[in-house]
């Protein structure tokens, strides 16, 4: 069995970057740009959901009786709170997919192209 080089037989095969081509990159404007679009949004995302799980965790140790409050149909307070975490995720999730898609993938793929050629 032989080793087929990445791109063998393809129309337009991938050349591969040396590695002062990557160094060159990794200090251009246009890579601090897509850090940039990704930072713009994991990091206070990140901080959001994080201050939103130190509360529901602060909550149930130390307002156990609210948590326990009962809302309706054997439903409480913490139960909700522990389903919004979830539900919190997913969403953030979702969020987060539909802005990489308009904001990381376009800059990740035109950085690609030009190092591939």
């Amino acid at each position: 069995m032989s080793a087929t080089p990445v791109g063998a037989g393809q129309a337009n095969p991938r050349r591969e970057p040396t590695a002062e081509e990557f160094i060159a990159m990794r200090d251009s404007a246009q890579f601090g740009e897509l850090r940039g679009a990704y930072r713009n949004f994991t990091f206070p995302m990140t901080v959001a959901f994080f201050t939103w799980y130190v509360i529901y965790v602060l909550a149930a140790v130390f307002a156990p009786d609210f948590m326990a409050k009962e809302l309706f149909g054997g439903w409480n307070v913490g139960f909700l709170f522990g389903i919004a975490q979830f539900a919190t995720t997913f969403i953030i999730t979702w969020i987060y997919v539909k802005y990489a898609n308009k904001n990381i993938e376009p800059r990740a793929a035109a950085i690609r192209a030009e190092l591939e050629g």
